[in-house]
């Protein structure tokens, strides 16, 4: 029977509790195999694996913890990875028996619906496929960037010309290449992109099975998704053989994953599960409250 996460994890003066010696036991085991994506298990009480291997997004947290604590507090929780962390301290991940399942690239503004960005976005994805590749990490994001006047028509085959670039070198690396949707509906101040080209499911989707490779997949941000198209657990089932990279965070607002917003997360963390997925999902929401205890109710609600 799987155990479920204490509800009494907290992090003592010390930085021990006892749970500590069960966070020795979780490694991240990144398996690269053929042209799948990573695959990894957690080992839990009496080593039993969990269905959602989960990451840490650090952006949401590095005001309140420095990366050698959240290595630690991702340990203590059970999560396998911290990301979007500067390759400089994937060392420190490592120590820790972490991994950083989604690396940073280019940004979303700038992407690759512009063939005037094409050369700054291919060489910082080149970057980041070269470092994951040296750490045996997985996956680099990637994004289509802004419309600034550009069809979308136009930005899609811009995207898919762009893609077929570099493509080739992420299957050469053995790395992956992720394309994240995301809403331009909300403002920024709830960390909407307001303008962003790859604002539907359909759309990024579209793209990716154009370049047609298994090393580009869509990164499946659920807050992002359910602003832009809702129907989430069916667009999963859909797209589960495309879905490279999943994020969390509660609607509206981009914060916790609590009883005050709107998305039902226990069955889609099921469905996910149901799907075969074996990558990673990020808790990525910005805490209203107390850090640890939103992102420890946000693993628990998510450890399925």
């Amino acid at each position: 029977m799987k155990k479920r996460l204490n509800r009494d994890i907290r992090i003592a003066p010390n930085g021990m509790n006892r749970r500590e010696v069960l966070a020795a036991g979780a490694l991240a085991a990144a398996s690269l195999a053929g042209s799948g994506f990573s695959s990894s298990v957690i080992a839990g009480q009496g080593g039993e694996a969990r269905g959602i291997n989960q990451s840490i997004v650090y952006w949401c947290f590095e005001q309140y913890w420095k990366i050698d604590e959240t290595c630690r507090i991702a340990n203590q929780l059970g999560c396998s990875s911290v990301e979007l962390v500067d390759p400089k301290h994937w060392p420190l991940l490592k120590e820790h028996s972490l991994i950083c399942a989604l690396a940073s690239s280019h940004g979303f503004e700038k992407g690759m619906n512009n063939p005037d960005y094409h050369s700054m976005c291919i060489e910082a994805m080149r970057n980041s496929i070269d470092a994951c590749a040296e750490f045996g990490f997985p996956t680099v994001i990637t994004f289509t960037g802004f419309r600034e006047d550009i069809p979308d028509d136009v930005g899609l085959e811009n995207c898919v010309e762009g893609y077929k670039k570099i493509v080739g070198y992420a299957e050469s690396k053995r790395v992956n290449l992720v394309l994240e949707m995301l809403n331009s509906r909300v403002g920024v101040e709830m960390k909407g992109h307001p303008g962003y080209q790859g604002d539907h499911v359909d759309y990024c989707m579209e793209i990716i099975k154009r370049v047609g490779s298994p090393r580009l997949k869509l990164l499946f941000d659920i807050y992002h998704v359910q602003i832009m198209d809702g129907d989430i657990i069916s667009r999963i089932r859909e797209n589960k053989d495309y879905i490279g990279h999943y994020h969390t965070a509660g609607n509206p607002g981009r914060n916790e994953l609590d009883d005050m917003q709107e998305i039902n997360y226990r069955p889609i963390m099921k469905e996910i599960v149901k799907t075969g997925y074996t990558g990673y999902v990020g808790q990525e929401f910005i805490p209203t409250r107390d850090p640890l205890e939103g992102l420890r109710q946000a693993v628990e609600l998510c450890d399925v």
